[in-house]
């Protein structure tokens, strides 16, 4: 039996000892390196470390323009509701006529009215028309109304211009015209001491609203680790830095939740409605959840979408690239021609137009106008945009890193950019009961006298001072309220692979 006491120290032999073991010959083996993981610190040699913390990913965070911009104004409730013009001319697309058969006159035409909802159709008498399918065309006088709406479908009596039989051309009438007519109003045309004339019209507008979200994160730590220093010098996207780890993890997080508020605008979509008037459906912890209307699905809904976007195409290729941007500009030509516009790219969208501007001889990568920047050349060049002109409109074109970036849009790379048209828009706003100017693309967020909730973030906990409860934790708290505003949505393109 052993002798009661302490056990004495193990004896000191070579192989209690750090060291390097000598070889006969030269080679690698396991036991000839010092590593820092293998460091028992039994030693007095002190390794070479490197303080800096390797920041690998660049610049991690992916907020962009909006921000940069101050597009961002307050609301007081729980939703935004505008309203944006309608035409201001009269068209259609889907108009129809008969065959007026053999002998002069006879000719109608039909197309959907109003007038199925109790208003005065659009169309009236002494209007005078253009009518088309394709490139064949005629000159149409709206005579009378044949009769009330049937089916939602509104008849007129119509005289043709350009025609001695009165009729349409045939290519134009009836089945044998293959399709929908196309027709629209260009004047009117009245006797001498005609008592009356015109159709009234009320003007025209299309209601829209988004409702916004709170969105949440926090960052947890105890209190003992908040005390603990440690060896790793860190730093962030924001310039914080320093030695306590802790530190680097809550700017993470503030960062990450920063992204995560123009993520949300981005991304977000409004719940289906599984039963009528009832839409949203029920959290984690409870109560109904509605979702939103972000960017890419307000323009998948009402803006302009083009498809598989190949601007590098060369001169000789069966869709030349700078045709296909001439496409774009066709279409803008039919909206609201807004005359500047900002693209957000993807990288190969952005080398793509690089190429395609390359091919032209009087085009350059380099800007002339920077009208949305306050004609500052030198803030457009700090945000990251260079522009170019084509036809009558200017364009400036980024890399949107949030398209790049494989732990975000990069990693599906079905998004390949936005065209987002520069200045602001004239809207009535139904809260405020006036005509209002705002951005395009702006974010509204939940403000008052009482609580500002564009960016809220506020410490709980035993830590710092701020004793709130008797847990040994310090807990970082973020919240916001917001919503996405994509007013005059049929100006934006949203560029997509399919």
């Amino acid at each position: 039996m052993a002798a009661p006491g302490f056990a004495g120290p193990p004896p000191v032999t070579l192989a209690n000892l750090a060291h390097l073991t000598p070889r006969p010959v030269q080679g690698l083996f396991g036991d000839n390196y010092l590593s820092l993981a293998d460091m028992t610190w039994t030693q007095q040699f002190l390794p070479e470390v490197y303080e800096k913390e390797v920041e690998r990913y660049g610049n991690r965070t992916i907020t962009g323009f909006l921000r940069m911009v101050g597009a961002e104004m307050p609301m007081a409730s729980d939703q935004v509701v505008w309203s944006e013009q309608g035409r201001l001319h009269i068209a259609y697309d889907t108009v129809t006529s008969n065959a007026p058969g053999a002998g002069p006159g006879g000719q109608t035409i039909s197309l959907p009215s109003p007038g199925a909802d109790g208003n005065v159709p659009l169309l009236g008498p002494g209007m005078t028309c253009v009518i088309a399918l394709g490139n064949d065309t005629n000159n149409i006088y709206i005579n009378s109304l044949a009769g009330p709406v049937a089916g939602g479908l509104q008849t007129y009596n119509i005289d043709v211009y350009d025609d001695a039989n009165n009729v349409l051309d045939v290519a134009l009438q009836g089945a044998a015209a293959g399709g929908e007519l196309s027709l629209f109003v260009f004047g009117s045309e009245y006797k001498k001491g005609s008592p009356e004339g015109g159709n009234s019209i009320d003007a025209s507008f299309t209601p829209y609203s988004n409702q916004p979200i709170i969105i949440r994160d926090k960052y947890e730590v105890n209190g003992s680790d908040v005390a603990q220093i440690g060896w790793v010098e860190v730093t962030t996207e924001i310039g914080t830095g320093g030695y306590l780890w802790y530190l680097k993890s809550e700017h993470e997080s503030r960062i990450r939740f920063e992204d995560y508020l123009e993520m949300s605008m981005v991304e977000s979509k409004n719940v289906e409605q599984v039963v009528a008037g009832v839409p949203g459906f029920t959290g984690f912890q409870g109560g109904n959840l509605q979702g939103m209307q972000g960017l890419f699905a307000t323009l998948e809904e009402r803006g302009l979408v083009f498809n598989d976007p190949a601007f590098a195409n060369d001169a000789l290729a069966a869709d030349p690239g700078i045709n296909q941007f001439d496409t774009i500009l066709q279409e803008l030509d039919k909206q609201g021609a807004i005359e500047e516009n900002m693209l957000f790219l993807d990288r190969q969208t952005s080398l793509d137009i690089d190429t395609m501007l390359a091919q032209q001889n009087s085009y350059g990568a380099g800007g002339t106008s920077y009208g949305v920047f306050d004609n500052s050349e030198d803030m457009a060049l700090n945000l990251g945009f260079s522009g170019f002109r084509r036809g009558a409109y200017d364009f400036y074109k980024t890399d949107w890193k949030y398209l790049n970036d494989s732990t975000t849009r990069g990693l599906i790379d079905d998004i390949k950019g936005v065209l987002v048209p520069a200045g602001t828009s004239t809207v009535y706003d139904q809260q405020l009961g006036q005509n209002i100017s705002r951005p395009f693309l702006h974010i509204r967020y939940r403000a008052s006298e009482a609580d500002d909730r564009r960016l809220k973030s506020w410490v709980t906990g035993s830590v710092g001072g701020n004793y709130t409860s008797d847990a040994d934790t310090m807990t970082v708290n973020f919240l916001s309220e917001r919503t996405m505003c994509t007013q005059a949505a049929n100006n934006f393109v949203l560029f997509k692979a399919t």
